[in-house]
């Protein structure tokens, strides 16, 4: 009796153990731009998706581009699963074959049963790429050091505010700042950027502030170059300001004068592996409630349409509400531009070899 119930037990042990070795956990490394925005996505992305499937995603940083993954892909080694990256390089990225292509058809409906084709805000779902967040470029100063900035044309007024500026290290959107901050309209400045007498015109306002510039290139970095008082003004992510205004008291103010917005995608590597875990990833990353969790962590907008009644107040002060945060909010959106996805996807490099050309002078 014993035997024939030990010998039960025995196979029993062995089945379970075969089922749970066919549906072993799978570890998936997710890349993105570290800081507050990474933690937002860790909360409301990565754990909870830890727990209801047992698989692990693994976190790493980076600055943006798209070179690690071609390099990755070129040499037939990729270690990345999935890249958050921006529009302009998803849609490069895709056209230079080292990118996945995405089948939307296997994102779930709204929390209101609407397809996801119709839920998710235009632009968001890209030939490799499916997007979660609006996000923006604005100018930040420290208000108890300095009063009265009106708007961009301030932030390149040297006798007006002397003192140190901060911009990120690159030819994108230095130069739609620039234009704007020169009169142009935001809605003219990709015109104007289309001809050489209008490049030309950008790199020579951005000439008058040359020689009183720190560069940036990770998102962490305007807030704190602001905070050490090696900057009067600088450029930052919305939402890194935020977190150092909400999550640290910094007596930052956002100037959402000539904001330059733009959307985030995930994006697979070609030949990424598990590429099955990662799709279940960007399912539940991108639905209804994961994409509101996580604009209660900081105010970058979620893309899915069923998702904006749901974004409630700042995850530790019930009281603060992130609505206005936002920068597709009404108020911060009067002088607006949004990315010109296709125009730098087609002009990075030549505009960026022409920047970097410029740095050294």
């Amino acid at each position: 009796m014993n035997k024939i119930i030990n010998k039960t037990l025995i196979a029993a042990a062995v089945a379970t153990t075969m089922v749970a070795g066919s549906a072993q956990a799978e570890e998936i490394t997710v890349v993105s731009w570290g800081g507050a925005y990474t933690k937002s996505q860790v909360e409301a992305y990565h754990k909870p998706w830890n727990g209801y499937t047992g698989n692990t995603v693994i976190s790493e940083d980076y600055n943006g581009g798209l070179a690690e993954i071609k390099a990755q892909v070129e040499a037939g080694n990729v270690t990345w699963n999935l890249v958050d990256v921006e529009l302009s390089d998803a849609v490069r990225g895709c056209d230079e074959g080292i990118l996945e292509v995405m089948d939307h058809s296997v994102l779930p409906d709204g929390a209101n049963g609407v397809p996801a084709a119709e839920d998710f805000l235009p632009g968001a779902l890209a030939e490799c790429a499916v997007g979660n967040i609006v996000w923006s470029t604005v100018f930040i100063h420290d208000e108890s050091k300095i009063q009265g900035v009106d708007g961009l044309k301030d932030f390149f007024d040297l006798g007006k505010f002397p003192g140190k500026r901060g911009l990120r290290k690159g030819a994108k959107p230095n130069l739609e700042l620039a234009l704007m901050a020169d009169g142009v309209e935001p809605a003219d400045v990709y015109e104007v950027l289309s001809t050489e007498a209008g490049i030309d015109r950008a790199f020579a306002k951005l000439d008058t502030i040359k020689d009183s510039t720190v560069w940036w290139e990770s998102g962490a970095q305007p807030p704190q170059l602001l905070a050490d008082g090696e900057v009067v003004m600088t450029t930052a992510y919305n939402g890194r300001v935020f977190n150092a205004i909400a999550s640290e008291g910094k007596p930052f103010v956002i100037n959402w004068d000539g904001q330059v917005w733009d959307l985030d995608l995930w994006v697979i590597p070609k030949g990424a592996p598990n590429q099955e875990a990662t799709m279940d990833f960007v399912k539940f990353s991108t639905s209804t409630k994961a994409l509101a969790d996580q604009a209660s962590w900081i105010p970058y907008g979620p893309l899915r349409k069923s998702s904006f009644g749901l974004v409630s107040s700042f995850h530790s002060d019930p009281s603060l509400d992130m609505a206005p945060h936002m920068p597709t909010a009404p108020a911060n959106f009067t002088r607006a531009l949004q990315n010109d996805f296709e125009f730098w996807a087609d002009n990075s490099d030549q505009l960026n070899e022409r920047f970097n050309a410029w740095l050294t002078k």
